[in-house]
């Protein structure tokens, strides 16, 4: 077994209550009227969603570590917990973090647990809570780290620590960082960019803690013009219920409306703006990329 190891998230809520503070202050005492700032009914449902997230993430990990427990069990390798493997525990969980993150914007049913973080109009530190409460798609991706021999305590630590480092990412009250931190790390301006809805910034800037994993994976997208933040088409409602399951309703409607497997398997595993080709208008003399091949509908999601 690993040592004890600590509840970073825990432990940063009195750093999250404080920064909150001071950035909600910040506003109050030198407005930025582009910046799109604090709305009260839109932060008390991201902090509802929060809350909601602890509960259950709480349930979810009951089968989720029953599974890493098994195959921990079932693998002959052992990963110690020391000051020096710590850190390769945590370079090797930002990396599935990125395909993970990457796979719940471009499989509509994983995006249907992940549209919640960008259900909000807002970007500021509240947006950082507003947290999926059907996160057991999330978990699969960290098999492999189990697979090598890594203790599921020190998966979650991993994690966890991986979640805090992105809690300061949310805001527009800092701008671009010195290069060097821009080139290496995930910054408020890449991540700003992955919560916009223009069209040049979908899907775009999925790390965690390192952005090198988007400039080597061809995901990146450096932040030019001002973002537009939230859903090409967004939901009008501040019930966090609603917030949690619009998408999985949505996805329901297209599997009854849909006529055969393949459309089904097309409206639960392609992308979520994703339309067999019968429902797609044709294509006109103006439609099409610049290479002239037709283009998909734009789809419901942020970037």
């Amino acid at each position: 077994m690993p040592p004890n190891l600590p509840d970073v998230v825990l432990w940063s809520i009195p750093a999250f209550v404080l920064l909150t503070a001071v950035e909600m202050i910040s506003y109050r005492l030198r407005p930025d009227e582009d910046a799109a700032g604090y709305e009260t009914k839109d932060a008390a449902t991201s902090i509802g969603m929060g809350l909601g997230s602890l509960v259950f993430d709480a349930l979810w990990k009951i089968p989720v570590v029953a599974l890493y427990t098994a195959v921990y069990e079932l693998t002959p390798l052992r990963v110690p917990v020391l000051w020096w493997t710590v850190p390769l525990m945590l370079l090797a969980q930002d990396f599935f973090y990125y395909w993970s993150h990457r796979g719940h914007h471009v499989v509509r049913v994983l995006w249907a647990c992940h549209v919640v973080h960008h259900s909000s109009r807002r970007f500021n530190f509240t947006t950082a809570l507003r947290q999926p409460w059907t996160s057991l798609t999330v978990w699969p991706f960290y098999l492999p780290m189990i697979a090598c021999g890594v203790h599921p305590a020190a998966v979650f630590f991993c994690y966890s620590a991986n979640l805090v480092y992105q809690f300061w990412v949310h805001t527009e009250r800092i701008g671009k960082l010195p290069r060097p931190i821009e080139y290496v790390f995930n910054t408020p301006s890449h991540h700003r960019v992955h919560h916009a809805s223009q069209g040049g910034y979908l899907d775009r800037n999925f790390g965690g803690i390192l952005i090198l994993w988007d400039r080597m994976f061809g995901s990146f997208t450096a932040e030019t013009e001002r973002p537009v933040f939230g859903l090409t088409k967004n939901i009008a409602t501040y019930n966090p219920l609603r917030v949690a399951t619009h998408e999985y309703l949505a996805i329901a409607r297209d599997l009854r409306a849909s006529h055969g497997w393949r459309e089904r398997a097309g409206r639960l595993f392609r992308g979520p703006g994703w339309q067999p080709s019968s429902a797609r208008p044709p294509a006109g003399p103006d439609s099409g990329t610049a290479t002239g091949t037709a283009t998909e509908p734009v789809p419901e999601r942020a970037a």
